[in-house]
């Protein structure tokens, strides 16, 4: 794990660069196939947040749950790869990634902790009250940090934090085609009070996607590049950001879909 701790900050610097420079392009062409396509599709799950519907349902935790007891095996990685070659200063690093189903067994107990679901639905907890945002789908590159076969069995649940994950700190600068492999929840949307807001630039300068500007003395919001990460709600210090969703039902719908097309983790 201290190899690949060490080598994420570098990863990370490369392809940051897959525009820019001759290393870059060329770390492009090795990296971005594990960065889309059938190897890289996943969700973030609002972090900390009631999203507003018909039916208000606090996400990601009840999600994460149904999850969590659906999978054939859980280990929690002992320490976040990101955060530890980053050296993070915000978030404990040993709070790490979780690996579900029959791949996760493969998984040395020197690197991850096989536990129960119960163990898992607290770290998870832990994680989300510590303000990382989970994503959850298909990250082939887990198969090869974690030395698991790919077989189509390990359904990556990452905490991600703003200052050192590696997906954060670089989707913005690679392809659409890595771009696209991150998908918002089905009918989710952010709406700003304009009102409340006091153009801080908060949101603006948190958004990994760069989703949020100021222009014309008012936030102006891409809702197609958003990827509902919801961390623009939580860094808002006059509270003017808040999460919708046409149907949560349905957008739960298209998330497990989505991810038992991908993933046979059950």
């Amino acid at each position: 794990m201290l190899a690949q701790a060490l080598s994420f900050p570098w990863i990370q610097k490369l392809l940051k660069q897959t525009q820019t420079s001759l290393l870059g392009k060329l770390s492009a062409r090795i990296s971005i196939p594990l960065l889309s396509g059938k190897n890289f599709h996943i969700t973030y799950l609002p972090v900390n947040q009631e999203i507003a519907g018909p039916d208000n349902v606090l996400l990601p935790r009840s999600v994460l749950e149904k999850i969590i007891h659906s999978s054939a095996h859980r280990v929690i990685i002992k320490r976040c790869t990101c955060r530890d070659g980053n050296e993070c200063r915000n978030h404990p690093i040993g709070l790490g990634c979780l690996m579900l189903g029959e791949g996760a067994r493969e998984i040395d107990p020197a690197v991850g902790r096989h536990v129960d679901a119960d163990e898992a639905i607290r770290h998870a907890r832990e994680c989300i009250d510590n303000g990382l945002i989970p994503f959850v789908g298909r990250f082939r590159a887990d198969n090869f940090l974690w030395g698991v076969r790919d077989r189509g069995k390990l359904l990556t649940v990452c905490f991600c934090c703003r200052c050192c994950c590696i997906i954060m700190n670089s989707v913005a600068y690679l392809p659409q085609i890595s771009q696209d492999s991150i998908v918002k929840l089905k009918g989710f949307t952010l709406i700003t009070d304009h009102e409340k807001c006091v153009l801080c630039g908060a949101c603006v300068d948190e958004c990994f996607v760069h989703a949020r500007q100021i222009a014309n003395n008012t936030i102006v919001f891409d809702a197609a590049a958003c990827k509902g990460c919801g961390r623009c709600i939580t860094i808002c210090p006059s509270r003017a950001i808040r999460a919708e969703a046409d149907n949560i039902a349905e957008a739960l719908q298209d998330l497990s879909g989505r991810i038992e097309a991908r993933i046979d983790y059950r």
